[in-house]
C-alpha cells in the first residue's frame, strides 16, 4: 500500500485529487493535510468522509513539528504539496501571507521530507516529492506562442512570484541533495469544488441571484482552460512515470478570453434558469494591477513521454462545470456562509 502525504487537501484541486486516487486505485493511503483557511472545504470530500484510507489532519504546512510527527508516524511514499494561498487580488492586498504559505511553508515540506527520506547518505527508493505550480510563474504571453518548461521564469503578482520562489527551492533540493521531486505547471483549472472567488464559480453564482459580473478591463485576457480531472490525471501519472527532477506543463489547449467565458455562462443560465439572465448583467471594471494579457500552455512533453492529453474539450466541460454548480445550490451556500466548517472539524476529530 502506497501512503501520500497530500497538502491543500480541501481546495479545489486537491479535493478533486483525492476523490479521483481513491476511486481508481483500492490498495492506496491518503494522509490529507489542511489548515481549513478560508478556501479549505471538508465539505468536497463528504463522500470519502467514512473510507478509512481517507485522514484528515487539520495542520498548516509551516508547522514544522507537526509535518515531522506525520513523516515519523506515516511511511510517506509520496508528497503532492497542493497547499497555497492561490488567488492574485489577495496577493496584491497582502503579499506576506504568500510568502509564508507558498514559500516557507514549501521548505518546511521539502526539509520534512529530506530529514524522513534520506538516511546515511542514500535516498529511500519509491520516494517523491511533487510541486503543483502554475503557468502564471512565466508571466505573459504575446498574441502568439506558447509557455514550455524552457521559458524563463517572469513572475509579476506576488502571487506568481511566491509560486517561483518555491519552484526554485524545489529544485534546488534536487540539485543540492538529489531529492526525487517533479514539479508540474498547470494552466487555469475550472470544475467542480472551485472556491466562488474564482471567475467560473463566481460568475455562476453572481448570474443565478442576478448580480453583477464584474469583467476587468476590456475582458479579453486570455486564459488556457484545463478541466480539473484532466489535471488530476496528469498528476498521477507524473507521480508514477515522471523522470526526477523533470518539470511538466501541463495545458488544455483550450485558450479563451474572459469576456467569453462570462457570455458563455450567461447564455448556459439563460436557458437553463432564468431568460432575465443576459449580458446587461456585466459591469467592466478597473484593470487588476499587474495582469497578465495571455497565458497558453504547450503540453507536448508530458504527452511525449508519459501518454497524458487533456480528455475534456471546454465546450464540454464547461456545460459539465455550469450543470454541477445548479445541481449543488447548497454546496454553495454553504461555502460562502461557512456554515460546514464547525460539523466536519468536529466530525474528523475523531478519526
Amino acid at each position: 500500500m502506497k501512503t501520500y502525504l497530500v497538502t491543500g487537501g480541501a481546495g479545489f484541486i486537491g479535493s478533486n485529487f483525492i476523490l479521483y486516487m481513491l476511486d481508481r486505485y483500492s490498495d492506496i493511503r491518503i494522509i490529507n493535510l489542511d489548515a481549513l483557511t478560508y478556501a479549505g472545504n471538508l465539505e468536497n470530500l463528504k463522500s470519502v468522509e467514512k473510507d478509512p484510507r481517507h485522514i484528515f489532519v487539520q495542520m498548516n504546512i509551516c508547522d514544522r513539528e507537526g509535518v515531522r510527527g506525520l513523516f515519523e508516524k506515516y511511511d510517506i511514499d509520496y508528497v503532492v504539496n497542493f497547499a497555497a494561498e492561490s488567488h492574485v487580488d489577495r496577493s496584491i492586498a497582502n503579499p506576506e501571507i504568500f510568502v509564508e504559505t507558498n514559500v516557507l511553508g514549501t521548505v518546511n515540506m521539502l526539509n520534512c521530507a529530506k530529514q524522513a527520506w534520506l538516511k546515511d547518505g542514500a535516498w529511500a527508493q519509491g520516494k517523491k516529492y511533487l510541486q503543483i505550480s502554475t503557468d502564471e510563474v512565466y508571466g505573459s504571453l504575446g498574441e502568439t506562442g506558447y509557455f514550455t518548461e524552457q521559458t524563463p521564469l517572469c513572475p509579476h503578482s506576488p502571487y506568481s512570484a511566491s509560486k517561483a520562489s518555491a519552484d526554485m527551492f524545489v529544485m534546488a533540493y534536487h540539485d543540492t541533495y538529489g531529492m526525487p521531486v517533479n514539479i508540474t505547471r498547470c494552466s487555469n483549472n475550472y470544475g467542480p469544488f472551485q472556491f466562488p472567488e474564482k471567475l467560473i464559480p463566481l460568475m455562476i453564482n453572481n448570474a443565478r441571484n442576478k448580480k453583477s459580473l464584474p469583467v476587468y478591463g476590456d475582458g479579453m485576457n486570455i486564459r488556457d482552460w484545463l478541466y480539473v480531472e484532466d489535471h488530476c490525471k496528469a498528476i498521477d501519472m507524473v507521480l508514477c512515470g515522471g523522470k526526477p527532477g523533470e518539470v511538466y506543463n501541463v495545458g488544455g489547449h483550450n485558450e479563451r478570453p474572459n469576456i467569453f467565458i462570462v457570455k458563455t455562462i450567461i447564455a448556459q443560465l439563460h436557458d437553463k434558469v432564468d431568460a432575465g439572465i443576459d449580458e446587461s448583467l456585466i459591469t467592466h471594471v478597473a484593470d487588476r494591477l499587474g495582469h497578465d494579457r495571455r497565458y497558453g500552455i504547450d503540453p507536448e512533453k508530458i504527452r511525449r513521454d508519459l501518454g497524458w492529453y487533456p480528455e475534456t474539450m471546454f465546450e464540454d466541460g464547461i456545460v459539465k462545470t455550469i450543470d454541477w454548480y445548479l445541481a449543488n445550490g447548497d454546496w454553495m451556500e454553504n461555502v460562502t456562509s461557512g456554515s460546514y466548517l464547525e460539523y466536519y472539524k468536529e466530525m474528523y476529530a475523531g478519526k
